[in-house]
């Protein structure tokens, strides 16, 4: 989250001086992680929608269209759509028992993109996004809750319900972590019940969460009870309305404690369901090995003595058993007296291999970039290929090259690479339906033109696009 401050200074196509990237990143977390459910989360659109109006409130003077690619950049980052599996990687160091110092890896995600049975995606938070949230890293889950009620108490008992506020919205984000980690040990049972201690760990683990969720509870079912007569009773509408923000988060509390009940009381008969279906599904699928990832790379890092027991490992399990032959005494005799074939002294003459002379590539300089672009820049009008390259010849000898390059790659225009760039128009080529023949080029003259992005309609037309799919 901290490099999005860093990275932000990158992007071309922003004035990053007046936001900051961080404090956007927190926004989109809050908001995924209050529309999270135990199997649901929040719609794309939803978020960038929230996160774009916290980020007009950071730049007023800038344009809607520019807050919404802000909130765009940022919500990408944090999903990390520029790698494959979407999650990050940070080194730390550790001293294990010995006193040794060691390097360590630490593989997590922040926002995860997920499916539901209909196909459409939804974002969850992670647990690591949610630690970030609460400004607290591997706290106990309980603990916090139990004291966040404590603190709850007391700051409603001294009448101080704007405190109260923002701790009872602490606590409903432990309530959410709470869940999760629930949910993890639920779905590692769905997808293999022998990953999954059910002998001794998980049924003390259900056990222990469901007294604490009952208590759970017991004391915010009181506690909304206080404070919803506080509101009732108050005459200021100050403390009213305070009371009232109060009861919603409480209440939410309350409805995300039970649904976690239910779960938590039927998490027994969703292992004996499972364990019935796992056991009769047949042989679970490996995943292929990655030989490059899982085998050649850590390879290469160790000494020749250590590298061949895994390389050896691999072979002997990746290519299968050998059948060897069975001897015949018929065809054994034959081969045990046949003579040994002759074998050469020397290999054959080696050719002389022909050596290709390297030509020297040049480059177009940037002042004939530059004039090409100027060439080809046709907002209103449509021009034929063989007039501007007569115009260019004239200006100068090698600009024809460089003009006939860009013009076929705009008979093929990549339109989402020049959206994602931040380009404002893109060049477009069709067939003139005239031959070509100018500057010593030949084929089918071509009629270009300049097009410009929609950028709103696009906009509307995404949201309409998600709006009917949800």
């Amino acid at each position: 989250m901290h490099d999005l401050d860093i990275r932000k200074a990158k992007q071309l196509w922003l004035n990053s001086a007046q936001y900051q990237m961080a404090e956007v990143a927190l926004q989109i977390i809050d908001h995924v992680a209050i529309a999270m459910d135990y199997d649901t989360g929040a719609n794309h659109e939803q978020v960038l929608l929230r996160a774009a109006g916290f980020v007009g409130w950071q730049a007023p003077d800038r344009p809607a269209d520019e807050h919404m690619r802000v909130a765009r950049w940022v919500l990408d980052s944090l999903i990390n759509v520029r790698d494959t599996d979407r999650g990050f990687r940070r080194y730390y160091g550790e001293v294990d028992g010995a006193g040794a110092y060691a390097l360590r890896k630490w593989d997590f995600k922040l926002i995860e993109e997920r499916s539901d049975s209909n196909g459409d995606l939804y974002l969850r938070a992670s647990n690591e996004a949610l630690n970030v949230l609460i400004g607290a890293l591997d706290t106990d889950v309980e603990s916090a809750q139990i004291a966040a009620e404590v603190r709850l108490r007391n700051l409603i008992g001294r009448g101080r319900l704007a405190d109260a506020k923002a701790v009872a919205e602490q606590a409903r984000i432990r309530t959410i972590q709470y869940a999760e980690i629930i949910r993890a040990q639920l779905d590692a049972t769905s997808r293999n019940v022998t990953t999954v201690d059910w002998s001794d760990e998980i049924p003390e683990l259900l056990n222990e969460a469901l007294d604490h969720v009952d208590h759970r509870l017991q004391e915010e079912s009181a506690i909304v009870r206080s404070v919803s007569t506080e509101r009732d009773q108050s005459e200021d509408p100050v403390r009213k309305r305070r009371a009232a923000d109060l009861v919603d988060i409480l209440e939410d509390c309350v409805r995300r404690h039970t649904r976690l009940q239910t779960r938590l009381r039927g998490a027994r008969t969703l292992f004996l369901n499972e364990q019935d279906r796992q056991q009769f599904s047949g042989t679970a699928l490996r995943a292929p090995v990655d030989v490059y990832g899982d085998l050649l790379q850590p390879v290469l890092g160790l000494t020749l003595a250590d590298a061949s027991r895994p390389v050896r490992s691999f072979y002997e399990h990746s290519v299968g058993p050998t059948v060897d032959d069975q001897l015949c005494l018929a065809t054994l005799v034959p081969a045990l007296l046949a003579p040994s074939p002759e074998r050469a002294r020397f290999t054959g003459e080696e050719e002389e291999p022909e050596l290709v002379p390297v030509v020297e590539v040049r480059g177009y300089t940037e002042e004939q970039q530059r004039v090409a672009e100027s060439l080809l820049d046709l907002t209103d009008e449509a021009r034929p290929l063989s007039e501007l390259l007569e115009e260019a010849a004239a200006l100068d000898p090698e600009l024809p090259d460089l003009l006939v390059l860009l013009a076929l790659r705009a008979f093929s225009p990549q339109l989402g690479a020049a959206l994602s760039e931040g380009a404002d128009r893109v060049l477009l080529a069709v067939s003139a339906g005239t031959p070509l023949d100018s500057q010593g080029f030949e084929g089918d003259d071509l009629l270009l033109t300049s097009a410009a992005f929609d950028r709103a309609a696009l906009d509307a037309d995404r949201l309409e696009r998600n709006s009917g799919r949800s």
